[in-house]
């Protein structure tokens, strides 16, 4: 059967089934293709890097890489560029505000310990007249 010969009961040529991602009816995906495919699905790479000298293990490098989408990274729960001061601002005011309740935490620490060693002088003062 040919493109151009009519369907059974039907009008027109017949139809194509739909290739998924847009494939070419060659079905060579093109590279947008598989990138969108890749960044919808998520792919991980894991691989072990082992140096041994006489049986002995010198260095053990572990490698593990994700690739997705940011969609698809926080539908895994992965979010750390959020959190991270060097890649979000809103992290970055987040850690200038954590700076300054740490700060203003260590000033009432110095005061209130001020405040302590007041207070005991005083009731050593207290016991030592009476």
């Amino acid at each position: 059967m040919t493109t151009t010969e009519p369907v059974a009961g039907g009008l027109g040529p017949p139809r194509l089934p739909a290739t998924p991602y847009g494939q070419g009816a060659e079905g060579a995906p093109s590279l947008a293709d598989i990138l969108e495919r890749v960044l919808d699905k998520g792919v991980v790479i894991a691989g072990d890097i082992r140096i041994n000298l006489l049986d002995i293990e010198l260095l053990t490098i572990k490698l593990r890489l994700l690739v997705a989408s940011v969609d698809k990274a926080k539908e895994m729960g992965i979010d750390w560029w959020e959190h991270d001061p060097s890649l979000s601002s809103r992290a970055r005011t987040r850690a200038v505000q954590d700076d300054d309740a740490e700060r203003s935490l260590t000033e009432e620490n110095a005061r209130l310990r001020a405040e302590i060693a007041a207070l005991r002088a005083r009731a050593e003062d207290r016991s030592v007249d009476g």
